[in-house]
């Protein structure tokens, strides 16, 4: 009885972790279970994920049983059963929800380029749109910003700023900095790097606050 009781733990485990690593990089929705220390245990229905401390934003408070959504960042094999690491800080967090809110990102038309995070502070985004007659930042925004509004409301009212992608380089430098005034960009394509000149008036604006930037 025992030999069958331990391999249908064992079979339930191999389930619960054939399941959860093909959402390893997606987005799941659960129930707050309970708090051990700094750490969040998740209700996922199958299994518990544990949302750590480090992977938590600093505007998020949660109490038992709000649901909450988050990226699947790791899973694990333990002794124990799978180990669900779940993030709230990562930048495909902001992705994700992105591709849930923006259709024309889920259809592939627009393309996310690039992602930068300051969790809790601001997120840059870089999109591309493959059809000329398509805004890829106006598709992300949405009519009065309601696209951009959802997510900015997930994320605690975390600052977001959709930039539009370049190939040429110092255009989408001189886009990611906005709305700081550039004079001059000298691009060191060796060394992978670029040296920026703003007049002193623009010079903390360019920076953004804790060098965000």
């Amino acid at each position: 009885k025992q030999v069958i009781i331990q391999k249908i733990r064992e079979a339930e485990r191999k389930s619960i972790y054939d399941d959860f690593i093909k959402k390893q990089g997606t987005l799941v929705s659960g129930a707050v279970h309970r708090f051990e220390k700094r750490a969040i245990i998740v209700d996922l229905g199958k299994a518990e994920g544990i949302l750590p401390a480090r992977e938590q934003s600093p505007k998020d408070e949660f109490r038992q049983g709000d649901y909450i959504k988050a990226y699947v960042l790791e899973v694990k094999k333990t002794p124990g059963g799978p180990e669900i690491i779940l993030s709230r800080a990562h930048e495909g967090m902001v992705q994700r929800l992105f591709e849930v809110e923006v259709p024309e990102i889920h259809e592939g038309i627009v393309q996310i380029k690039g992602v930068a995070r300051e969790a809790g502070l601001r997120t840059k985004i870089a999109v591309y749109s493959s059809d000329s007659k398509i805004d890829p930042v106006g598709s992300c925004v949405g009519i009065r910003g309601q696209r951009v509004k959802n997510i900015v409301h997930e994320l605690g009212s975390e600052k977001i700023d959709i930039i539009r992608w370049n190939e040429d380089m110092e255009s989408y430098i001189r886009e990611a900095l906005k709305p700081a005034e550039i004079r001059e960009v000298k691009l060191d394509r060796k060394e992978k790097g670029a040296e920026i000149f703003v007049a002193d008036d623009q010079l903390s604006l360019t920076i953004g606050k804790k060098g965000q930037h």
